[in-house]
């Protein structure tokens, strides 16, 4: 047995580091003093102290560095891990390069006393109205929390990128579009711009996003909306979008209408939870022997909690719903990550599911 100074010393964790792991149950030490709380590791707890020391200090989250102790001696889950958590790693420095960009830019636009350069964005109207529609759903409403109430638009490199987010689910979609004439632009657009827009996009074949001194424009033949854009830091949701195809999931194909269809009401397990007063259906999904997705009773959950996800059914449905029907692509990794709803083989829009601790 080794003290906790002994075992800090020999992991390069501090005691404190150490009291802390253990009060959230990721390290536990082998025996506690009755008498005088002092805590007592075995020998086999320092390769897991030295693992937690080591994905400590490339700031892992706590969620996936608990999983991953948890998992010892099954070295294939930490590694598996590791890969998603250096891409979350690299899409974090590209969103820093990206932003130091635009702070260069910003920069030179005071040093030169110059105003602000326009950028106008021609897109199809389907693959706006797409795009859009793939989002909205996701924007919040709270009025406690006005920074989630628009959708997050940038043009970069060629691509026009949507985002919504309330917090429990997020939405996220990408185009390319026909043209950019100006900078890389990004702005938080205010739901009624994008509810205005949306409504016009059937009268004709192209329309222009126009990001410019006077705040953001819809504008196409016979029709043009105008909003500010809303003065409010977006929460970075790129550290949140899902890692390349085939890592860190079970990536499952489905139809659309044949699970809407199996989560109507009386025909799916009635599981409901309360949240901040308001009863909430929801949906518990799993992989079913056969490769489809089941869904369970909270029973099943209880059972092999480790091989379900359960999530807000309405919400689920309104994923469903975004992703414009068909065939879909649920991603499931267990009963901390988010469930994942994609068009096959797109990876260009996907919504987000928070899960629900039953």
């Amino acid at each position: 047995m080794h003290s906790i100074g002994e075992t800090a010393r020999a992991s390069g964790l501090t005691a404190s580091a150490l009291r802390f792991y253990d009060a959230a149950r990721v390290l536990v030490p082998a025996a506690v003093d009755p008498h005088t709380g002092y805590r007592w590791y075995a020998g086999s707890q320092l390769r897991a102290a030295r693992l937690l020391a080591g994905l400590r200090r490339v700031g892992m989250p706590l969620a996936e560095l608990t999983e991953a102790i948890r998992a010892l001696p099954d070295v294939e889950v930490t590694r598996r891990l590791l890969a998603v958590h250096l891409c979350r790693l690299e899409n974090g420095l590209a969103d820093a390069r990206r932003e130091l960009s635009r702070i260069h830019h910003l920069l030179d636009a005071e040093e030169n006393q110059t105003t602000m350069t326009t950028t106008r964005v021609t897109v199809t109207a389907a693959d706006l109205s797409a795009a859009l529609d793939a989002v909205r759903f996701a924007v919040g409403d709270d009025p406690q929390l006005p920074a989630l109430g628009g959708v997050h638009v940038e043009v970069d490199a060629g691509l026009v990128r949507f985002a919504a987010t309330d917090r429990y689910r997020l939405a996220f979609a990408e185009l390319v579009p026909a043209a950019v004439d100006g900078p890389a632009v990004s702005a938080l657009a205010p739901r009624t711009f994008v509810d205005g827009v949306r409504s016009q996009l059937g009268r004709g074949p192209v329309a222009d996003l126009v990001f410019g001194p006077d705040g953001v424009e819809g504008v196409a033949p016979g029709w043009r909306i105008t909003a500010a854009p809303l003065d409010y830091d977006v929460p970075n949701y790129r550290s949140l979008l899902p890692t390349a195809p085939g890592e860190g999931g079970r990536r499952v194909r489905v139809d659309a209408a044949a699970l809407r269809q199996a989560l109507a009401p009386g025909r799916a397990p009635a599981v409901v939870r309360e949240h901040e007063g308001v009863a909430h259906p929801v949906a518990v999904l799993a992989v079913a022997d056969s490769g489809t997705v089941e869904l369970a009773d909270e029973g099943a959950w209880r059972t092999a909690p480790q091989q379900h996800v359960a999530v807000n059914r309405e919400f689920l449905l309104q994923a469903l719903d975004a992703a414009g029907g068909g065939q879909l692509v649920l991603d499931l990794d267990g009963p901390i990550r988010p469930l994942v709803v994609r068009l096959p083989a797109d990876d260009r829009s996907c919504s987000l599911l928070m899960p629900i601790r039953l």
